[in-house]
Formats: C-alpha cells, structure tokens, sequence
C-alpha cells in the first residue's frame, strides 16, 4: 500500500496552530506518511513535528469556512489547527485518522527511521540474557539459562533463553508449561545476593475443577527452597476471581499439593478497569471548572491512586518476603503478563540498587516486561483519548513508571535518573521512531527482523549527551534496600504526566536549574578545599616548623 493513497491534500497554507504554554503559530501544514508537520516562517517559532502513531483521537468543529481539528495525543498533549476551507479540513481530518490507524506493524515508522545520530552502542544486544546470566552465576551456581524455548514452541510469550533451577531438565520444563496458563513455567526473575533467596514469575496453574496437578510443577518449585523454609506464592487476583477462574480451566496452587507454599491473594486490577481508570483520570486533569469539590470527587471516581497503591503494596509484600522473610517468591496473576510483571519489576526496584541506575533500569525494562512478553502493541494501542472501544488497551505500563515515580519522590538521592527518564518511556511506549515496544513479545519482534531493520531506544538513550540530560544531579549511590510508604498521604498524583500539558512547568523548570547551579557551586568549592588541603599537606611536609600541634 502506498501511503500517498491516504493523503487527500499533502499540503495547506495558511494553517494556526494552538498548542500549550506555546505561542500560536501560523504556517504551512504538511501530511507525509508518518507524520504531520507544520512549518512557519515566522522568526523564533519551533516547528512541530507529531507522529501519526501519537495520535489517540480527532475532533472537528467548523465556523463558516473555517474549520478547526482537535488533536489529541497519546502522550495526553491536545492541540488544535485552525485551517481555512472545508474541503481541505475534512481532507486533512480523514487523512490523518487513516494514517493514525494503520494495522499493519512493517508500515510504522521505526521500519523507515533512519536516525541522524552516531550509534555508539547497539542498543539491541545491551542486554542479552547470556550477559545478565553471567553476573547471576558469579553469585550462584543453582541455576541454568535453557534454550527449551529457543523457536518460541513452548511459551510462545517468553523469550529463547530463560533461567531454571539447575536440576531441572528441559524435558520437564515442556510438562510444567502445559500445566501453566499460556506455556508460562515458573522462571527466574530476580535473585537476591543478600541470603540468596529467589522471586519467580509465571502464569496461572490450570488446575480446572477437577483439580487437575503437575508434580513436574511442584518439583521445579520447590527445588527453590532452602532445607526446613516455605516459600510464598503471590497471586495478584482476589480468592474469589482466583475461584472463579478454575471454571474457565484455570486455578491456583492448593495447599494439599504445595505445602511448603503460603498463598497470598492482592487484589490488583485487570487491564479493563484500568484503562477505564485512566480515562477518568484524565478527563478530571482537563476539567477547567476550577471546582475544588468537583475535582476531589472526579479524582476519587478514577480510582487511579488507589490501583497505585494496590501495586505498590504487593510489590513490598514480595520484598519483604525475599528481604525480611528469608524466603523465597512466585508470583502470579492470571496470563502472567500484567500485574505479575508490574509486582516483579517494582520489588526489584526496592530490592536491588542496580536498577535505580540509568542502565540497570533500563535491564530491568528490557528483562521484566520485553522479554517477559508484555503485550506492548496491545496495550499502548490506545491511551485516554480515543473514540474506538477499548480491547485489549491498558495503561499498565504506565502504572508501573508512575509507581517508580512515587518510590523516586520518596527516595531522591537513591535514583541515577530523573523523572524525565519516566516520561521518555512513556512516551516511547506509546509512539516512537524506535522499535523497542514494537510487537507483544519477543517471538513477534523476532519475526519482524526489528534488529536488523530498526533502531532501538537504548541506542538513543545511552549516547554520552542524553545520558546527562536523564541523570540526577542528587544522585548518591545506596546499597541499601530501599522501603516506600504506600500510606494514602503519601502517593501524589503525578504532575509530570497528568499536568504537564494543562499547567506551565517554568517555576519548576527554574528551581531545577538553580539546584543543578548549586550543586556545581558546591562541587567547585569542595574541589577548592580538597586541593587547598593538598598544598597544606605538602607545605608542612616540606617544613617541619609549619607542622599543626
């Protein structure tokens, strides 16, 4: 297909645009097949460039023959093009919600990007699980990197390699998976150096009514446990959604067939309710009303907070077994492939300083939710704008950052990055010139060739200028688990995300750069002392009678 089919008028003269905190800027509108751009000759102004893949939604209004186009962005952005004649606004319109809605992957954009920088680094084989299993066997040697999965036959959600318990053959990792929802087996998902005990991540046992077991399953999990210790198995479903799920061929883990396992149900909500929540949420950012009543209680209506903090408490309860407990964790949900890695990745988080680095956070990404088979095309197919019926769109990605953003305001000097490096994720999930969140799984990226073909998003990131920009000028390295309040006073509504577009961020943006002044300040005069102290040191070296009593 031939992106100039879709393209009614490729180009408009005289154009307004309005966007926020921005000037409005009047130029020549330009459709080409991945994006909209609008272009002045008017001095000082900023051109934009938006993807069509960013676009959630349009709305169009008319006045006589001017006709205006609401658009309203995936990254929560809503801006408006005020353009002269009909024909060539319904034109525009019709083009541009053809474009935005492409099915087919190989047309996105990150198939003809062709990136203006040096690639330093290949962000595509920054982190190969061959080298994140390397630094996992200089601390124990119980564990083994299995290719039982290398054609994606077995789990087709779960990457070609993952880490097993040593003793455990290839053979009885194939029964395991067909007792495990979707092929998803118990893996590896994080160790911990501190006593050695493991977090695992899997799908739901398919016990059914009948209730159907799988010593394969009972061996492979109880291999884990220390002599004379219990594990415990996280399931983030209510007892009564976990019940309910034995009539469709699903279950849990009963104690009869696991009694070295204590199950804990939290409750945390499936991507339906959630997409819903942040709908909610963010039509009440948007609402100008300036009604203290009205905004509480729209606030409130979204429940945004409150699934929040369900995560974030699971995710500590998993850390405080692991830490405190000295015991070892699978957790589970249903398909293994929404709360479960929310509550994997965020215990890693509070667990273990190298992921509250720029580069350990982004393993993490790439371990807990790309290669673990997120279903990024699915879920960040839509944000909170969009007029279609939702599917399978779920903000839970988004939830995962936002409750990174929550331990990171909590915890200011004990993350490498900053909240900017939050906001590019969720903005790079959603729409991008790079193929990193393209596909659901790693057998999809697989089969569409994105390492040879497009560029990834670490490649970007991890460029020596940006790495600056994301770093965190408080930035002190802590050793130390880290344990965040989940008490409701303590989560905010984050303002970076939310806010950003419906309030000017230039007071903020201010204070920052004073601080970073600061800081620099700071570390020029503790330079000076330093060297001060040298020439001292060497003065009473080379005179005895200047030496200090």
């Amino acid at each position: 297909m031939e992106f100039a089919e879709l393209i009614k008028t490729p180009r408009v003269d005289g154009v307004v645009l309005h966007r926020p905190f921005m000037p409005t800027v009047e130029g020549t509108l330009c459709l080409t097949g991945h994006h909209l751009i609008l272009s002045s000759r008017q001095d000082n102004t900023e051109e934009l460039w938006l993807l069509h893949s960013n676009i959630d939604s349009i709305e169009k209004r008319f006045v006589g023959s001017l006709g205006s186009i609401i658009v309203k962005c995936k990254d929560l952005r809503v801006i408006q093009l005020d353009i002269p004649g009909m024909e060539e606004c319904l034109n525009i319109a019709s083009s541009v919600e053809a474009l935005s809605t492409l099915d087919s992957v190989s047309l996105m954009y990150p198939f003809f990007y062709r990136p203006m920088f040096e690639v330093i680094e290949d962000g595509w084989h920054s982190f190969l699980p061959e080298d994140t299993f390397k630094d996992l066997e200089s601390m124990t040697d119980e564990w083994r990197l299995s290719e039982v999965n290398k054609d994606f036959s077995v789990c087709p959600s779960y990457p070609p390699l993952v880490a097993v318990p040593k003793d455990i053959d290839d053979n009885t990792l194939r029964k395991v998976a067909t007792f495990r929802h979707g092929g998803r087996f118990p893996v590896l998902s994080y160790y911990h150096k501190k006593n050695g005990m493991v977090m695992m991540r899997a799908g739901q046992p398919l016990t059914g009514t009948n209730g159907r077991r799988c010593k394969e399953d009972e061996k492979l999990i109880n291999v884990t446990l220390r002599l004379g210790k219990r594990g415990y198995i996280i399931d983030t479903r209510t007892i009564s959604v976990a019940q309910h799920a034995k009539a469709r061929g699903g279950g849990f883990e009963t104690e009869a067939n696991y009694p070295q396992w204590r199950r804990i149900h939290k409750a945390i909500e499936r991507f339906n309710v959630l997409q819903e929540s942040l709908i909610k949420l963010v039509e009440a950012c948007n609402d100008q009303s300036h009604n203290m009543d009205r905004w509480l209680s729209k606030l409130e209506a979204s429940s945004w907070q409150t699934h929040v903090k369900e995560i974030l408490t699971t995710a500590c309860l998993a850390a405080q077994c692991i830490d405190r407990e000295g015991a070892s964790v699978l957790v589970h949900g249903t398909e293994g492939t929404d709360s479960t890695l929310q509550v994997t990745s965020l215990a890693q988080i509070i667990l273990d300083p190298a992921c509250r680095t720029i580069r350990g956070f982004q393993g993490l990404v790439e371990r807990e939710w790309l290669q673990a088979g997120h279903p990024f095309q699915q879920r960040c197919a839509q944000s909170a704008y969009s007029n279609s019926k939702p599917r399978q769109e779920a903000p839970v990605f988004l939830l995962f950052l936002d409750c990174v953003w929550q331990i990171l305001r909590q915890f200011p000097c004990s993350f490498e990055f900053t909240e900017s490096f939050l906001v590019l994720l969720f903005e790079h999930a959603y729409a991008s010139q790079f193929a990193t969140f393209l596909g659901n799984s790693a057998a999809e990226r697989a089969k569409l060739s994105l390492t040879e073909k497009t560029v990834s998003l670490w490649s970007w990131v991890n460029r020596p200028q940006e790495l600056e920009r994301l770093t965190n000028p408080l930035y002190e390295p802590n050793s130390l688990v880290i344990w965040p309040s989940v008490a409701p006073q303590s989560l905010l509504l984050w303002e970076g995300v939310f806010l950003r577009w419906n309030r000017s961020s230039k007071w903020l943006d201010d204070a920052y750069e004073e601080m970073v002044h600061i800081i620099e300040y700071n570390k020029e005069l503790q330079n000076k002392v330093n060297s001060l102290r040298r020439q001292l040191a060497q003065l009473e070296t080379d005179d005895p009678l200047l030496q200090t009593p």
